[in-house]
């Protein structure tokens, strides 16, 4: 994000991002993780703890900076050069830390999300499921309430941090009445690490990899009754809310492929060809133009929906989700434009774009896919248009001649117009 539309307290915080990723990180740490070598990178959440970077939009009293989601999303963009996993190892307490901060008793907040942002304790989020995937609130996983206790069965997939977190926040059905509506059938359960949670198999991933992505299975876990975030039954509010960070966080973290585009930059102003270096060609530097225009865009719609949640506008879910499709989309076009810029070398681990190839391509799919988005643009789009409170200019009173507009829709237009009995 450009400086000037940032606070002084934003900038410095974008800085310590930016020292953070230059001094801390090493490349050989990043190879290792690509290699699988690294099953969970908690060296890296420690590191972030030290400097203060964890938990930035959640109060001082557990640990983080009382910041708005502008700063977080600075950061954000900051860590997002580094791939897919660190960048989802950085955000995760603030998608876990919504839930908490929102919905879960004092005594919760002490217990996981104090030591969640001081990095004694790593978090991860169990949603998806093997039948369910989109479809959210089809939840198979169970748990049933036993007196002071929930019996906590079932599988989930595609959980990030699979293998290294010490507690998951997993979304299970609580409600077993056939006719409850789906929104009230689900429930959120802390769920520490221990008997009966199985880390049952680590994914070999396109990318994004070292991160633990794995598969979780539940065998009759026996879960406190005081682990319950929020209602019980109210699973759904939960997830509402924490679509928000979920969403807005990968649409930050996809900003980052800014490095991917550095450095196609700086090969084309070193590789020559035809006498000439081949950033002096428009074929590439088109290119070059295109997707930082791109990423410019991307910034201004990640941005825009952050200031729109920092002061609670009403579209919100819409904006969010145009940020997440649109920034995931334009980032898959920007890796894409630097693999082409470099050509063949580019194709080769000697350089780290195919990597960046690898890792981006899962922001079109995790978090809600484009198609979802789309799902939930257009309808928070219809809902506002064809709101009777919607007061802005009707464009139908401007055509040529607005009495014969061909409106007559339904049967009660005919009705007015035609009258009564038109079969």
């Amino acid at each position: 994000m450009y400086d000037f539309l940032l606070t002084p307290e934003q900038r410095d915080l974008k800085r310590e991002a930016r020292q953070f990723v230059r001094e801390e990180i090493t490349g050989d740490f990043l190879r290792q993780m690509d290699r699988n070598e690294i099953k969970y990178p908690r060296e890296f959440v420690e590191k972030l703890a030290r400097r203060g970077l964890r938990g930035i939009r959640f109060p001082p009293q557990y640990g983080g900076r009382g910041m708005n989601w502008v700063a977080e999303v600075a950061a954000t963009e900051e860590i997002g050069c580094l791939g897919m996993a660190l960048g989802c190892a950085f955000v995760m307490p603030s998608i876990v830390g919504e839930a908490l901060h929102f919905f879960g008793s004092e005594a919760q907040k002490e217990k996981y999300l104090k030591p969640l942002i001081e990095g004694r304790l790593v978090a991860a989020e169990a949603l998806t499921e093997p039948r369910g995937g989109s479809d959210f609130f089809g939840a198979m996983t169970r748990a049933e309430l036993k007196g002071d206790h929930f019996i906590l069965n079932g599988m989930k997939r595609f959980v990030v941090g699979a293998e290294g977190a010490d507690f998951f926040l997993v979304y299970c059905k609580t409600n077993f009445d056939p006719q409850a509506h789906k929104y009230n059938r689900l429930s959120l359960l802390i769920v520490d690490r221990g008997p009966g949670v199985e880390t049952e198999y680590l994914y070999g991933l396109m990318g994004c990899r070292g991160g633990g992505t794995g598969r979780l299975v539940f065998r009759d876990v026996k879960v406190p009754k005081e682990n319950l975030i929020g209602e019980l039954h109210g699973g759904a509010l939960c997830f509402n809310q924490m679509m928000i960070p979920e969403r807005l966080t990968s649409a930050a973290g996809c900003l980052g492929t800014w490095g991917a585009l550095d450095l196609a930059v700086r090969y084309s102003d070193k590789r020559r060809a035809f006498g000439k270096e081949i950033r002096k060609y428009q074929a590439v530097s088109f290119k070059v133009a295109d997707s930082i225009t791109q990423l410019d865009a991307a910034r201004a719609m990640t941005f825009l929906a952050a200031r729109a949640v920092d002061e609670n506008y009403p579209q919100v879910r819409r904006l969010v989700s145009e940020a997440k499709r649109f920034a995931t989309e334009a980032a898959w076009e920007v890796v894409n434009k630097a693999m082409q810029i470099m050509g063949g070398i580019g194709y080769t681990d000697v350089y780290p774009v195919e990597r960046a190839v690898r890792d981006t391509r899962l922001g079109m799919i995790w978090t809600g896919t484009s198609e979802i988005m789309n799902l939930l643009i257009q309808h928070e789009y219809y809902g506002q248009v064809l709101d009777p409170s919607y007061d802005r200019r009707k464009m139908e009173n401007d055509a040529m001649h607005p009495d014969d507009t061909e409106w007559c829709h339904t049967d009660e237009d005919m009705e007015r117009v035609f009258g009564e009995g038109l079969g």
